[in-house]
């Protein structure tokens, strides 16, 4: 069984075909759990990926199913990947329960749509930017302040290095709000510029004499999509950096996808130049 570090998508892949197969076949959760002698909540833990997958488990539920051995090997055959640590179990030591969960998805996304309502949205910043905004943001010590910049540039890395594509809309209110001095802000204006001429990522800046939109008002989001029919688009809805709640209700998902599309379609377009920013080099 895995150490927990918040679950990859392999598992939850996994674990999304239990729930489907109990429910293809009408098999209660309290007659599941017959089968497996546990509590019904230990078969809804292992459906939510929850808890690492018990090959023992997995086989017991898979008979309860009826599941033909033509299915249930490549489940099988799947266990051992899907309880593998992710890539950021290295850095548990600098993360907080929930980043684990966001990155187990975003690792895995093949599109990330993300807004923040007043700074450069993570994913596109420097490492000298997310320093200097954890200086000014967190009480957290030096040390484990570095550590949470490696893995966004880990992060980042990884985006990149699978091809996923990134659409970031943000308005020019985080290019006058300096974070860490002029030099940490030319470098991010510079990194932002080179980003608009990237394959896969696209940049909208909202003008800050630009009026209200879908987005105006909405914390900081990320709407993920995956590539695997078991999990649908999921939206990351951050709250001051404290916590995120991972919503996948499909109703509400939709909600903030057409919002996103909304004020993406009022925006600047795509590749339009930056917004000239408000402090300069020459105002320290």
């Amino acid at each position: 069984m895995r150490p927990r570090s918040g679950p990859t998508v392999e598992h939850r892949v996994l674990a999304a075909r239990l729930r489907m197969l109990r429910e293809r076949t009408g098999v209660s959760l309290q007659a599941a759990a017959v089968a497996l002698g546990a509590h019904p909540a230990t078969v809804r833990r292992i459906e939510r990926a929850e808890t690492g997958l018990d090959p023992y488990q997995v086989r017991v539920l898979l008979e309860r199913y009826a599941v033909s051995a033509e299915e249930a090997e490549p489940i099988m055959a799947g266990i051992a990947a899907a309880n593998l640590p992710g890539w950021w179990h290295a850095w548990r030591d600098a993360m907080e329960p929930w980043q684990q969960e966001v990155i187990g998805i975003e690792s895995s996304a093949a599109l990330v749509r993300t807004w923040h309502p007043a700074l450069v949205p993570e994913l596109l910043r420097t490492p000298a930017y997310e320093a200097a905004l954890r200086r000014t943001l967190t009480a957290d010590p030096p040390q484990r302040r570095d550590r949470q910049v490696e893995l966004l540039a880990e992060r980042q890395r990884r985006l990149e290095a699978r091809g996923a594509a990134l659409w970031a809309l943000f308005p020019s209110a985080a290019l006058h709000t300096r974070v860490g001095g002029p030099a940490v802000m030319a470098e991010q204006r510079t990194a932002l510029e080179e980003a608009t001429q990237r394959q896969h990522l696209t940049v909208q800046v909202v003008p800050l004499d630009f009026p209200p939109h879908p987005m105006t008002g909405v914390p900081s989001l990320h709407l993920l999509r995956v590539p695997a029919p078991e999990i649908g688009d999921r939206v990351l809805l951050e709250t001051a950096g404290v916590r995120v709640d991972i919503i996948d209700e499909p109703a509400a998902v939709m909600d903030y996808r057409i919002r996103l599309d909304g004020a993406c379609a009022a925006a600047p377009h795509p590749g339009s130049p930056l917004p000239e920013d408000g402090w300069g080099a020459a105002n320290p």
